[in-house]
């Protein structure tokens, strides 16, 4: 440990901590703008500058580089102090006037106008260098560096032109003190819909603000570490250890007696309706997008906006994007509608938009929807019932000059409309997640038409499935709102424990059996059964059935070529014998 005193005051600091640390643990404050605690200083804006005495020696030192020792004597205000640092200020306000913190510190320190020539008064860089540090020390990277000299010096990439090596990382905007470095689409948009989060966009977040559980990860894509192998400056701030960029994902094998089916849903892509012009035109987003984007925790604070910045004067909420439609899905997503009504009553909250509501039928199902309907209605939202044919920026008349032109029949009316609006909202339907499939194989689950899990009994069993054991919840089953869901989850959840509970397992009274002496071995029905209840002896050269995974089903008695196979209760001398009783009545 190092003791000194700073300003009067008794301070101890660990070994190698610099003058401003020191300072701060102290409550003194020295102002400094090329300080970040990541990087290491250099002292370039000189405003740090303290007045040090140490062995009968005092002198003048910046504390941002400068280790304290013992027995030092630290004069954060002192006249002299003050006056080197007065003179830094001028002469980067003479370089930098327009930079907003430098403004702030020279208000502080009494300065109202530099006595310098002042050579850009829109100049906003210090030359501190912590871009260009942030950019070689923590990414790696190495896409700019300091240019010319004397007056002329300042930042840029080699030669003044597009860097191979710039990986767009934004470090060198997130580390300048004064804004002068800004990050800018190069097609000129101020909100990029389709890139937001519903949450924090840095590559270190948790998934969402109410993510259960709320643990965060590191998105590899926008991580600069795994794009240069630098930075790890996350690991470097956390002091609990908990960062570990060389985690590889791991396949755990837990032996289970039930198992709750839960893979939820994804939405329907909408750039598969190319009429509806998502994709082409950015102004035109998904139910998903503008969910984050008028989220208050989201990117623009909650605030609608369009590509350019501008508020919405106009917004048009399109139905059954991808739902109802037999070119793509004949069912209903049942939360579309919903979803759109709350969508047009937040737009009335948030912006002062004509808001148009294009539906084919309302289908306001729950409790109290109904009611919030005719709540939208007098609230001025303007329903317009018919499917939208297109969405065209091809415009017929002024008025129509750089809007989005939704063309639908209006059944009310009867009558084609040309409605012109600023955004386009796609209410994009349900349909099965990506791994659908596989998990329909992997557990022998069957589906239905609308290629959603499918349900031992519509009305007796909703949640179970017909593998013993494994239980369907939410949306995997069929489109559903949240209430739907959680009651369908806790139903499963139910059936779970009750199942371990029991303690027993009833099996099927009606199965199958294979006869050994009959059984050529020739396996025809391992492969036809649905429930894999058979399985073949090599030893034996015959095919054994599980009892406690057959359902009945009879294909392989059915299929059996030899005869072996047959059910019990129904083999043929008792189906004889019932015959014959009916003909002895």
């Amino acid at each position: 440990m190092v003791n000194l005193t700073i300003d009067g005051k008794q301070v101890e600091v660990d070994e190698g901590s610099t003058i401003l640390q020191a300072a701060k643990k102290a409550g003194a404050r020295v102002p400094t703008l090329c300080f970040h605690p990541v990087i290491e200083p250099y002292a370039a804006c000189r405003v740090c500058v303290v007045e040090v005495a140490l062995k009968g020696k005092s002198d003048l030192l910046t504390s941002c580089n400068t280790k304290a020792a013992e027995g030092m004597d630290v004069r954060t205000a002192s006249e002299r102090a003050l006056r080197a640092r007065r003179l830094n200020v001028e002469m980067l306000l003479a370089r930098a006037p327009a930079a907003e913190p430098l403004r702030e510190i020279a208000k502080e320190l009494g300065i109202e106008k530099t006595r310098f020539p002042v050579k850009d008064p829109d100049e906003k860089c210090i030359l501190c260098g912590l871009c260009v540090r942030a950019c070689e020390q923590i990414v790696g990277a190495c896409a700019i560096s300091f240019i010319e000299r004397g007056t002329d010096r300042h930042v840029s990439t080699p030669f003044e032109e597009e860097s191979e090596a710039c990986i767009g990382c934004t470090a060198c905007a997130h580390f300048c003190p004064t804004g002068a470095i800004t990050v800018e689409d190069k097609y000129g948009r101020k909100v990029i819909h389709d890139e937001m989060y519903l949450g924090p966009t840095t590559a270190i977040r948790v998934p969402t603000r109410q993510a259960v559980p709320m643990v965060p990860f590191i998105d590899k894509e926008a991580c600069i570490h795994f794009k240069t192998g630098e930075c790890k400056v996350c690991a470097k701030v956390c002091d609990r250890d908990a960062v570990n960029h060389e985690m590889e994902d791991t396949i755990q094998e837990i032996e289970a007696g039930s198992i709750i089916i839960a893979s939820g849903f994804k939405t329907f892509d909408a750039r598969r309706i190319p009429a509806y012009g998502y994709g082409r035109f950015p102004n035109i987003i998904t139910a998903m997008e503008f969910e984050r984007l008028v989220n208050a925790s989201g990117p623009t604070g909650g605030k609608v906006l369009l590509a350019n910045g501008e508020e919405p004067k106009a917004v048009g909420i399109i139905h059954c994007v991808g739902s109802r439609d037999e070119n793509y899905h004949a069912y209903c997503s049942r939360v579309c509608c919903m979803y759109s009504l709350k969508f047009a009553h937040l737009l009335g909250e948030k912006t002062k938009a004509t808001i148009y509501d294009f539906y084919i039928d309302m289908r306001c199902f729950g409790k109290g929807y109904e009611e919030f309907y005719h709540r939208l209605l007098k609230e001025g939202t303007k329903f317009v019932r018919g499917r939208v044919s297109e969405i065209t920026t091809l415009a017929l008349t002024e008025k129509e000059e750089g809007k989005l032109i939704i063309r639908v029949e209006d059944t009310l009316l009867g009558a084609v409309r040309r409605i012109a609006v600023d955004m386009a909202i796609l209410a994009v339907g349900m349909e099965p997640s990506i791994d659908h499939n596989r998990l329909a194989k992997t557990f022998n689950i069957s589906c239905s038409q609308d290629t959603f899990f499918l349900e031992r009994h519509p009305k007796l069993a909703p949640v179970s499935s017909f593998s013993d054991g494994i239980f369907l919840a939410g949306t995997c089953q069929g489109p559903k709102d949240i209430p739907d869901t959680v009651a369908q989850a806790g139903a499963a959840a139910s059936e779970a424990l009750a199942l371990a509970d029991f303690g027993k397992v009833e099996l099927e009274p009606i199965t199958a059996v294979i006869d050994d002496k009959l059984c050529s071995g020739c396996q025809i029905c391992v492969g036809l059964c649905p429930f894999t209840a058979i399985t073949h002896e090599k030893d034996k050269g015959i095919s054994v059935i599980n009892d406690a995974l057959c359902k009945g089903c009879g294909t392989c008695v059915a299929a059996c070529p030899s005869g072996a196979s047959y059910q019990k209760h129904f083999r043929d001398e008792q189906i004889f014998a019932e015959i014959e009783g009916i003909f002895l009545i």
